[in-house]
């Protein structure tokens, strides 16, 4: 905590010097609190974390980007935010760059190739935006300042500087989103204590800069949330039904799909779903008309990285487009 402490007192004479760090008494009041806490738990120095709190910047626009996320917006207005050309053909690119590893990595998880590599783009465009916010800034902000999940970002808080002091991640200038998601590919603090893993061997779980770490830790977030290997995602359906009861069951898998089928609907194309399986059912805004989809397992397991059906199939349909467009560029060779 030495290190910590030397960096604290020069980012507090920075934040002093132009009047950054506006906190009310109640917020200065809680970070003591907190600190206290970091003490008796887990050995951190009372003072050192107080003084990183309070030397941190409470932002409004963090509080502005909580409350208006990209997953509130209809399927039709979504959808074209990650299905687009250059963030296709960046994940062929990536793919491409890193496709012993994926390969590797898919054998060792079960988790498909396209699926890591579109999560990845999903999340920071393959590493071009990773965050523009210290995750310190951010965590307090939320913690001490968004009382309706307050409770949750102060564990996050707490997480993070955990993290910190595991894998040498400095607490003072990391960077992140606003709700302080990290790396390539934007492990909230628990998550990334928790899932990520040091495939390169380097005795850090690096999800900055080490592909080999963030390939992995995608497959292994996936792999313990529970992927079926070689089963199917989601699948389309059509048909004249009343299916809002199927609906709202809500997001896990609890319906059996010859249930739904037994409704007057039936999968687009030649798939044919095993009707034993668990599906939820998936009804997207595509603007004119709406969508259904069976959202099986692995469907579930994409949504427990993002709690929302359409970043699940965002992801998913990005999957798949780079996945057909590097089989047409090698295809074309």
């Amino acid at each position: 905590m030495k290190r910590l402490a030397v960096q604290l007192l020069l980012l507090s004479s920075l934040a002093l010097a132009t009047q950054a760090c506006a906190h009310t008494q109640e917020q200065l009041t809680g970070f003591k609190a907190f600190a206290v806490e970091m003490e008796r738990k887990h050995g951190f120095t009372a003072d050192e974390v107080e003084g990183l709190l309070s030397a941190t910047q409470f932002r409004d626009d963090i509080i502005a980007a909580i409350t208006r996320p990209a997953e509130s917006k209809a399927w039709h207005e979504y959808r074209p935010i990650f299905l687009k050309p250059e963030r296709i053909q960046g994940g062929v690119e990536f793919w491409q760059k890193n496709e012993p590893l994926l390969d590797a990595v898919s054998r060792q998880y079960g988790v498909p190739q396209e699926i890591i590599v579109a999560i990845i783009g999903v999340e920071t465009a393959y590493g071009r935006h990773t965050g523009r916010y210290r995750v310190v800034d951010s965590l307090t902000t939320l913690a001490f300042g968004y009382p309706k999940r307050a409770k949750f970002f102060r564990r996050e808080l707490e997480a993070f500087l955990l993290l910190s002091r595991e894998e040498q991640v400095d607490p003072v200038t990391a960077m992140g989103s606003y709700a302080g998601a990290m790396g390539k590919p934007q492990f909230i603090s628990s998550s990334y204590r928790q899932y990520a893993v040091d495939h390169d061997g380097d005795g850090k779980r690096d999800l900055w800069n080490s592909d080999a770490d963030i390939i992995a830790s995608v497959a292994n977030y996936f792999k313990i949330h529970g992927w079926k290997s070689g089963q199917p995602v989601t699948l389309r359906i059509e048909g004249e039904a009343e299916l809002q009861r199927f609906v709202e069951a809500g997001m896990k898998p609890s319906i059996k799909v010859e249930k739904i089928l037994a409704s007057g609907v039936h999968p687009v194309g030649n798939a044919s779903p095993d009707p034993q399986a668990l599906a939820s059912l998936v009804k997207l805004d595509a603007g004119t008309q709406h969508e259904h989809w069976l959202g099986l397992q692995n469907f579930y397991v994409i949504t427990r990285y993002n709690h929302s059906n359409l970043y699940a199939m965002a992801a998913y349909q990005l999957s798949q487009e780079i996945r057909s467009a590097k089989q047409a560029a090698e295809a074309a060779r």
